[in-house]
């Protein structure tokens, strides 16, 4: 980056996997970052690891689908991180079941997490974002927005954050910010290895027999989901919005 004043970017569900691997690699790009999380406690070892990089990072605490929480949160980055002008809306929850068994606790627990979190975040710093005629929104996806088994909550959640996404490029590229979706496939998180314990299949299984039907013959880790963040907040991709790219190894319709 070549601006004198390193940009502010929030990630959020920050603390481990895609966000941490999100965060490191924002901060390794030239940015301050804002590592967000449920527990500030759980994000500090991620911005002790930065500064000792040469990196600016923040540990904040707010549960992304409370308005209070969320409009603090933004204030605190704001006041002591900069202005944010970078968004990578990665905070996510799983609550699987078959639909005969899934409790409407379970629904609304993970609607909140992903669209309501995504919509207040994104309503929070998009303020900045017009002010400053530059922004990145970039929201996390899944393949299982394409349908999952055992899903129907999640899948839904994931398909809904498409739609929002191209909404907001319609709505904010007139204000120089772009607005896209990363849709990983079976990346190697805590959340995969919770679905292998549900499914009752060894990790190291579920991995192998994901791997067996990816074009790449392997699975995905965390920094390659960051490293298409990099690319969608980057300079270079001012004239890529609205678009939803499936990070899965190979083509998914």
């Amino acid at each position: 980056m070549t601006q004198q004043a390193p940009r502010t970017a929030i990630v959020t569900g920050a603390a481990r996997g895609i966000g941490a691997a999100t965060a490191r690699r924002l901060a390794r790009d030239g940015f301050a970052v804002a590592v967000l999380d449920l527990n500030a406690d759980a994000c500090e070892p991620l911005v002790a690891e930065i500064a000792s990089d040469g990196g600016r990072a923040l540990a904040v605490g707010a549960d992304v689908s409370d308005e209070r929480a969320v409009a603090d949160a933004v204030a605190r980055v704001a006041d002591e991180l900069g202005a944010p002008t970078v968004l990578v809306n990665n905070a996510g929850i799983i609550r699987d079941n078959l639909l005969f068994k899934m409790s409407a606790g379970d629904w609304d627990a993970v609607m909140g997490v992903h669209l309501r979190g995504a919509f207040l975040m994104s309503r929070a710093v998009q303020a900045f974002m017009t002010e400053a005629r530059w922004g990145r929104i970039v929201n996390l996806s899944s393949t299982s927005a394409l349908g999952n088994r055992g899903q129907a909550n999640y899948s839904a959640a994931k398909a809904g954050l498409q739609g929002f996404t191209k909404t907001l490029a319609l709505e904010l590229g007139k204000f120089g910010v772009t607005v896209n979706a990363i849709a990983p496939g079976f990346i190697e998180t805590e959340m995969t290895a919770a679905t292998a314990e549900r499914l009752g299949v060894p990790f190291d299984d579920f991995k192998k027999a994901a791997a067996a039907q990816i074009p790449v013959q392997r699975t995905g880790r965390p920094e390659d989901i960051a490293h298409t963040v990099s690319f969608f907040v980057s300079e270079g991709a001012g004239f890529v919005s609205g678009q939803v790219i499936y990070v899965a190894g190979g083509p998914r319709a």
